[in-house]
């Protein structure tokens, strides 16, 4: 079979994950007897450095031809003047809302081998297995007013978070239908006590409900999740939320699998649904790290189990995707670690490396 994929390493060490990513999507060509046809395009600050936008029109071209998007992280220190006119992350926001991309999965899981290189009590996160549903093109990050102005007083700005009730519906809907897949439970995270952005959510998530009489709805409020995922992470399965609770507690989140080198996320268009492809970004949850970028450090299997998400989610290749996430634990269960996740007895591998044993892993499957 033969798929258009765009990749977009943007900036820092989306450069050094993307590579490792794409080694390994075809080494899973070349045994499963597929192509990928892959076309790069700018996006973010080198994006801004070469065109003047974070988002060149020719990058959203390549993207919209394609059956997926990988990409790599945008931004870094280069660009992070507050008052410049338009920075990195824009184009990211950009991309996500012109295509659609409404729903982010992020993945949460532990692996046993890494349970001592934590900050937690192994009997705490030992088992973890849960999965946020982020709203992606509402919120805080969109809605308008959005400014900053001077008065006679001082600066003063301001930003909005502002949801409709379509908006609402449809990502508490993609909740629904992967708690079926799972425990049957899903729990909606809110501010409902204090803002009436949420409370117009909890009303929504409530009507939906009646939709999945099968499926137990639970409110919880941010702060008390936040609580929760240290205290207690495995009392959580699904989970869906609006876009700047979901953007804190999912790295909040990473920090129970050790690294956000090790958390995948896929930005969907649609429900996802077996046998059903669905146009989608794939990116590591991480940042761009730009003091460690091209150092041969940055830890790879965020952006590799996000191709992962891609094969199953865009490409319907389920085996395939099977193959990457079995490559990537038997990798882990012989030792190797990047720096990130080193731990006492085992073997420091560098970027490229940790791609290699993935890949080879995978060819040996």
């Amino acid at each position: 079979m033969q798929f258009n994929i765009a990749v977009l390493p943007g900036d820092g060490i989306g450069v050094d994950v993307c590579t490792e990513a794409v080694k390994v999507l075809r080494t899973v060509g070349k045994k499963y007897g597929h192509e990928f046809k892959l076309k790069e395009g700018l996006v973010g600050g080198i994006a801004i450095d070469e065109t003047g936008e974070p988002l060149p029109k020719e990058t959203l071209k390549i993207c919209r031809i394609s059956q997926a998007v990988m990409l790599g992280a945008v931004g870094g220190t280069k660009w992070d003047d507050p008052n410049a006119k338009t920075r990195p992350e824009n184009g990211l926001l950009e991309l996500r809302k012109k295509m659609g991309l409404f729903a982010n999965l992020r993945p949460v899981k532990v692996f046993p081998m890494l349970i001592n290189g934590t900050n937690l009590k192994p009997e705490i996160i030992d088992g973890v297995d849960f999965i946020f549903i982020r709203e992606l093109t509402g919120g805080l990050y969109f809605g308008k007013p959005k400014k900053r102005w001077e008065t006679a007083g001082g600066r003063k700005a301001v930003d909005s978070m502002l949801y409709s009730e379509q908006e609402i519906d449809r990502i508490v809907r993609v909740g629904f239908e992967l708690a079926r897949t799972r425990g049957k439970k899903l729990i909606s995270v809110d501010k409902a006590n204090v803002l009436e952005s949420s409370r117009l959510w909890r009303t929504v998530a409530m009507e939906v409900a009646g939709d999945y009489p099968d499926v137990e709805i639970e409110h919880m409020l941010v702060d008390a999740c936040a609580m929760r995922i240290i205290q207690n992470p495995k009392y959580l399965d699904v989970l869906v939320t609006e876009n700047t609770f979901g953007d804190i507690l999912t790295d909040e989140a990473s920090m129970l699998a050790g690294s956000m080198g090790m958390l995948a996320s896929a930005s969907l268009a649609g429900v996802p649904q077996e046998g059903k492809a669905i146009p989608g970004l794939y990116e590591p949850i991480h940042g761009s790290a730009p003091r460690r970028a091209g150092l041969d450090m940055a830890n790879p299997i965020a952006m590799i189990l996000s191709t992962a998400m891609m094969l199953r989610y865009s490409l319907c290749l389920n085996e395939e995707a099977k193959a990457v996430e079995d490559a990537v634990e038997s990798v882990l269960n012989h030792g190797y670690r990047t720096y990130d996740i080193m731990d006492e007895g085992k073997t420091k591998v560098g970027t490229a490396r940790m791609g290699d044993l993935i890949s080879k892993a995978i060819e040996e499957k």
